[in-house]
C-alpha cells in the first residue's frame, strides 16, 4: 500500500483564522467525518504578536475495519488582531505567519475484531488479505479527499485559482 503524501500549506498575511476553522468544520461534516481539536497551546505574546499551534484530528469510519484519519497540524507565529474596513464595515482579522501540516493515514482493522483464539487469527488473516486485494479503493478516496481539504484550505486563504485539478473526480459537481 502507497504511503499518503503530508501536505504543507505555509501562509503570512491577513486572514480570519474562524473563518478558517469553520471552513474545515464545514469540509469535514460534508464528507462525513468527525472533527475535534485534539490540543490548542498559547505561547506569551511577544512584541511581534502571539504564538499558537493547533492539533485538529479528522476522522471518518468507512467499514467495521478500515477508518480514514487526517491530523492537521497548524503552528502560527506573530498573531495580532487587526480591524480592517471591508464595504464601509469594520471587521477583524488576524495578521500572522502560519504554518498548516495534513497528515492523512487509512487505518486498517482493529485488535479487537479476530480475537479470542487460532481460529480467528486464521480468519483475521485471511481477511486482511481479502481486503488488501481492493485497498486501493479506499486509499485513492482518501488520497483525493485529502488533496480537496487542501484545495479549500488554499482557496480560502486565496493562494491558488477558483478550481482545483480533482474537482469531480470523485463523482462530485
Amino acid at each position: 500500500m502507497p504511503e499518503l503524501p503530508v501536505i504543507t500549506i505555509r501562509y503570512n498575511g491577513l486572514f480570519d483564522f474562524d473563518g478558517f476553522y469553520s471552513a474545515v468544520i464545514d469540509w469535514a461534516k460534508n464528507y462525513g467525518f468527525l472533527w475535534r481539536e485534539m490540543s490548542y497551546k498559547h505561547k506569551v505574546p511577544a512584541p511581534t504578536g502571539a504564538e499558537q499551534e493547533w492539533e485538529w484530528e479528522i476522522t471518518k469510519k468507512v467499514t467495521e475495519y478500515i477508518n480514514y484519519y487526517i491530523l492537521i497540524e497548524i503552528h502560527s507565529w506573530d498573531m495580532v488582531e487587526v480591524e480592517v474596513e471591508e464595504g464601509g464595515k469594520k471587521k477583524s482579522l488576524m495578521s500572522g505567519r502560519l504554518n498548516v501540516v495534513i497528515k492523512p493515514e487509512l487505518k486498517m482493522g482493529t485488535k479487537d475484531i479476530f480475537k479470542g483464539g487460532k481460529f480467528a487469527e486464521l480468519l483475521g488473516s485471511w481477511y486482511n488479505k481479502a481486503i488488501s486485494r481492493n485497498i486501493d479503493t479506499y486509499w485513492d478516496q482518501l488520497y483525493y479527499r485529502t488533496w480537496n481539504l487542501h484545495a479549500v484550505m488554499k482557496k480560502y486563504f486565496d493562494m491558488q485559482s477558483k478550481k482545483h485539478v480533482y474537482k469531480g473526480y470523485l463523482g462530485e459537481g
